[in-house]
């Protein structure tokens, strides 16, 4: 049980190093001019009124969903003898309350990271009048909360489940335990792509607005106090990338550790006797290793400092570069710790070794990632100038340029993730150990998300600096100061950039761990696949739908900001109709108005495509699961005994029609999010690259096709492609969690 505790110690030891050092730290410094905080206290308001209302319909649906997983699992359902508990009504109720828990964590996780991010950004603003340096820490430290938040959350939510159902004894396999708070994943999964896809809604729909009306049709400046819809604006740089992406990354940590806990079960129940460490300290490895990552990230955040004249992305960098080598020799320790052989003379006395590098796989996958998503988004490189380039014959040679750059960043990733899961699957079955080849993919998801405080802090870094950056031209600072934050809100964006990339491989390699985690509880209720069929028409259906899913959810997000986007531009037109002397600065916007409406238009937007995610796979295995036992198949232990309908048709039951349909929604939502994620960045930074003075500068016509070109890429990178993620995670929980009813 030392595990657990090492475990649960180090969460509260940063969540208390996060709310007693780093929260005062950032609040105890000053808060610049009275315009300053005019501007600041407008921002507040109007994020935390969006997040009320929007908490207010997740919790509604959070609460619907876990009546019906309650009814469905105590009364609908039979009892099956694999289950983990002994009735129907006790594997509803953990399976329940371990939903509620993950969706209020989830909801926790979100909404502390933007309580904090919008009463850093002017700190940020007001630190940046006296230091370089300052403005940088301030920020970082801000984002910090949220990435330590999120990250202990995550793990006290799954030990602290873990050892509740240890000790209240309803589980006599203690090797099913994680098979039981499933549920947590999912309640997780369930709120992050509410949060995400309705926060990114919210922010696109209101910077699209703001740009299009703004910059131009009225022809005014970006964060001008003349817009009304530029306090939209920035609230929506809090709800989405502060927020949305918070829940985002909880749920990722949150599944991804059931998922490898479901694998560590696997491998201690294949190999009896092989380890020195008993079930509960194979089984909490992949939680031990990512505590070891959060002290890590705490010292690489504290190390970050600049000097007035350096790029702020190098004093980041050194940061994440501490962190990446201190999270190696953390997993290193727990490898040695928790997986040494119990013969350490035998045949699998280095067995522990290959799990190492597993990890490191996962750490420089990550570092690829960055590197990748520098290249392709960065305006210093060659992807960024050539849309910048293509911009000076207009919009339409700028959408073609953008759409080539999105495409083409695909490739590169799609390579680096395929070495990683097939590279860390031979070094784990290299081990001699069985199952060891899944376990060593799980261990490399593991290493990836090993720098996952830090990452997450560095993405709270740019809707921080990007608000500072708003509050110090909407409050007329001095030109240089606005050139401090103007660094400081370039490299914001990069780090946003980088975030989605490292979102987008985690994905990746969480999805083929949950996949795996999926067929091995298909195992365990007696439906054993050692591969999905594409040659049953069934299954090919099914792997169908997942594709078409995943293109209609990307459509519906993208129509949602367009919709919501065309309530905020018709707003703005209204008030400069209604009064002129807003233009002429003799007037003031109602700025209100504007954050009302884009508000209502993303929280009734967001619905309809979240509904779809869910309910999509659950239909595909009910209604394939009836199909299947109408034509009279049934599943026995370990194979599917079914009718042949023909001499070349087998029939496929629900689980592997379900299994086919994850796999290819999973495949295809990767591919899907890259190209928005990084086509979207790449968009953005060409425009910034014009305003630095290239091909014409501000106001030429290069300038307004670059505007154009940013307006499509917008909810590309802000809403469709991070919701992407967020799907992709959730499609694989709700079948880990909801496998039963297929089969």
């Amino acid at each position: 049980m030392q595990e657990l505790w090492l475990i649960l110690g180090i969460s509260i030891f940063a969540l208390a190093f996060a709310a007693f050092y780093l929260i005062p730290n950032v609040l105890k410094r000053d808060t610049g001019t009275a315009a300053m905080r005019r501007i600041s206290d407008a921002i507040k308001e109007g994020a935390e009124a969006f997040l009320r209302r929007q908490n207010k319909t997740i919790v509604l649906l959070a609460i619907l969903v876990a009546a019906l997983i309650f009814l469905i699992y105590g009364f609908v359902r039979s009892h099956n003898a694999n289950d983990p508990v002994d009735s129907t009504q006790t594997l509803a109720f953990w399976t329940t309350l371990s939903f509620i828990l993950g969706a209020l964590c989830s909801v926790a996780s979100g909404y502390i990271g933007m309580w904090v991010s919008i009463r850093t950004n002017i700190r940020t603003a007001a630190a940046a009048t006296k230091s370089l340096n300052g403005a940088l820490q301030t920020a970082l430290r801000g984002g910090a909360v949220s990435g330590l938040f999120v990250v202990s959350l995550s793990l006290l939510g799954v030990a602290g489940l873990f050892a509740l159902v240890k000790a209240t004894g309803v589980v006599s396999d203690i090797a099913k335990i994680p098979l039981l708070i499933g549920g947590y994943g999912f309640g997780a999964s369930f709120v992050a792509l509410f949060a995400q896809l309705g926060g990114g809604i919210y922010t696109k729909a209101a910077d699209v607005g703001a740009d299009l009306v703004g910059k131009v049709e009225a022809g005014i400046p970006e964060d001008d106090p003349r817009n009304p819809a530029v306090i939209a604006d920035l609230v929506g740089d809090n709800v989405g990338d502060c927020a949305g992406r918070g829940a985002d990354l909880f749920e990722s940590t949150a599944a991804e550790n059931i998922g490898a806990m479901i694998l560590a079960s696997a491998l201690f129940v294949s190999n009896p006797g092989a380890f020195k460490a008993d079930i509960i300290g194979i089984l909490l490895f992949p939680l031990v290793a990512r505590a070891f990552g959060l002290i890590a990230s705490i010292i690489g955040i504290m190390s970050v400092r600049t000097k007035e004249t350096e790029d702020p992305m190098k004093a980041l960098n050194r940061g994440y570069y501490i962190t990446t080598i201190l999270a190696a020799i953390g997993f290193g320790v727990a490898s040695y710790w928790l997986l040494a052989p119990a013969d350490p003379n035998g045949a699998l006395a280095n067995a522990w070794v290959n799990f190492f590098f597993c990890g490191l796989i996962g750490l420089a996958t990550a570092l690829a990632f960055v590197f990748i998503t520098q290249y392709y988004t960065e305006y210093r490189f060659r992807p960024v100038q050539s849309i910048a380039e293509a911009s000076q014959t207009g919009p339409a040679t700028n959408i073609i340029a953008g759409m080539a750059v999105g495409f083409e960043n695909v490739a590169v990733p799609v390579l680096v993730i395929g070495a990683a899961i097939i590279s860390s699957y031979y070094i784990g079955a290299a081990s001699g150990l069985k199952e060891a080849g899944l376990f060593g993919t799980a261990v490399a998801t593991m290493g990836m998300l090993g720098t996952a405080a830090y990452i997450l802090a560095m993405d709270t870094f740019g809707p921080i600096t990007d608000n500072a950056g708003g509050i110090v031209e909407m409050s007329q600072q001095p030109d240089e100061i606005r050139e401090k934050t103007d660094r400081l809100d370039a490299v914001g964006n990069t780090t946003k950039a980088l975030t989605k990339g490292y979102a987008v491989g985690s994905a990746a390699l969480a999805a083929f761990l949950l996949f795996s985690a999926y067929l091995d509880e298909l195992k365990n209720y007696g439906l054993k696949l050692d591969a999905v069929d594409l040659t049953k028409p069934e299954v090919f259906v099914g792997a169908l739908i997942g594709g078409g899913l995943v293109f209609l959810f990307t459509a519906m997000a993208i129509k949602a900001v367009g919709r919501a986007a065309f309530a905020v531009i018709k707003d703005v037109r209204d008030q400069f109709r209604e009064k002129p002397g807003i233009l002429l600065g003799t007037d003031q916007p109602n700025y209100g108005r504007t954050v009302d409406i884009v508000t209502r238009a993303a929280l009734k937007e967001m619905v309809l495509p979240g509904i779809l995610v869910i309910a999509t796979p659950i239909g595909v295995g009910l209604v394939f699961k009836w199909l299947f036992h109408a034509r009279g198949g049934e599943v026995g232990i370990g194979a599917i005994q079914a009718v042949v309908v023909d001499s070349s048709h087998r029939l496929a039951s629900g689980g592997e029609v379900v299994a086919g349909f994850l796999m290819v929604a999973t495949i295809v939502g990767i591919l899907v999010a890259l190209m928005l994620n990084n086509g979207g960045g790449a968009w953005d930074n060409a425009k910034k690259f014009i305003e630095m003075g290239n091909y014409g500068g501000k106001g030429s016509e290069a300038h307004k096709a670059a505007v154009v070109g940013d307006t499509v890429g917008d909810p590309f990178k802000d809403t469709a492609g991070p919701s992407l993620h967020v799907l992709i995670k959730l499609l694989s929980t709700i079948t880990l969690v909801l496998a039963p009813l297929f089969i």
